[in-house]
């Protein structure tokens, strides 16, 4: 007598499935902290942004103060010395920190939004659009940007940071236009979009959806080369006295030292750490943009060599053959 067989279902292994905006979350990370000039240029941003978050709060004392301690040089009491008034330079800078740093990021970012909108509509639309907003981006390309700001902030009667950040971003926003509007020409009748235009899909989900995602680096790199003019060109102005003269800033600080006579005086301790600061917080971000150049192009790429005997996961031969074909 035979006994029947029972068939026995085994559960079905759990399989992980990691969605593909994962694994190019992953990728671009992975790429990121590869990328020597890119990961030191994020320190450093990273650092400032933490300064100018949580300096004032650990030093929370008037930058403006006076005392009888007048022009003195760095020292165990004042770290980066003092004013002709007495003012601690320290604090000064750390106080500082967080309106320059603040500004520079918060109008960088208003900047290339509006660039964003102006060269992606244009280069989709074309027409009439496109021949508007370039005429407007044409007039404001050919048009000096710094003395455009200088002579708005010298009219202008507020002067305050909000005054700076309309003038900023008015004399500001074309050239990454411009920029923007020449690749949504080239990107407006490949298959991706002409598939989504077929499905139905609204015009401002395929400019935002489908255009756009393909110009991330562009708009990344134009981001921090914005945000570079930005302080500069804000510190210009705050020198020259176009600003509040109140507000606690890098570019103030300079006007204050120069009103003074801190070079001729020998006060050397006055003007250099916010000419410090600004320097070398606009050298980690240029860092940061020619890491997002090196990234975006495989040409440019440069990645590290795999020891001898080591094996290379599947991942790392498929960059490698991108890479040759890119070359």
């Amino acid at each position: 007598m035979s006994i029947p067989s029972q068939e026995v279902s085994l559960p079905a292994p759990e399989v992980n499935v990691v969605p593909a905006q994962v694994h190019r979350w992953h990728d671009v990370w992975r790429l990121v902290t590869e990328n020597r000039k890119a990961s030191a240029g994020l320190l450093i941003v990273g650092f400032f942004i933490l300064l100018a978050i949580f300096g004032p709060i650990i030093l929370p004392q008037d930058p403006h103060n006076f005392s009888t301690d007048v022009l003195q040089p760095p020292s165990a009491a004042h770290w980066f010395g003092t004013t002709n008034f007495g003012e601690d330079v320290f604090v000064q800078t750390v106080v500082g920190a967080r309106l320059s740093v603040f500004m520079g990021l918060g109008i960088g970012l208003v900047t290339t939004i509006v660039s964003v909108l102006v060269g992606l509509t244009s280069g989709y639309f074309l027409g009439w659009v496109d021949e508007i907003l370039s005429l407007l981006s044409n007039v404001f390309l050919v048009l000096p940007t710094l003395p455009l700001a200088i002579l708005l902030a010298a009219f202008l009667p507020n002067k305050g940071p909000l005054a700076i950040g309309f003038i900023l971003t008015i004399t500001g926003w074309s050239w990454g236009a411009r920029v923007l509007r020449s690749q949504t020409l080239s990107l407006r009748n490949r298959d991706c979009v002409e598939a989504a235009r077929a499905s139905g899909e609204s015009t401002w989900r395929i400019i935002f959806y489908e255009i756009l995602p393909n110009q991330t680096s562009i708009v990344a790199a134009q981001f921090f080369g914005t945000v570079v003019y930005v302080i500069l060109a804000e510190t210009a102005l705050e020198y020259l006295g176009l600003g509040d003269i109140t507000a606690s800033t890098w570019g103030n600080m300079l006007f204050s030292a120069s009103n003074n006579s801190a070079l001729l005086l020998g006060a050397w301790w006055w003007f250099l750490p916010p000419g410090l600061c600004i320097a070398i917080l606009g050298a980690a971000l240029t860092f940061i943009n020619f890491g997002i150049d090196e990234i975006s192009n495989p040409r440019l790429r440069k990645e590290p060599r795999p020891r001898r005997g080591a094996k290379l996961s599947g991942r790392d031969k498929s960059d490698l053959y991108r890479k040759a074909v890119a070359s």
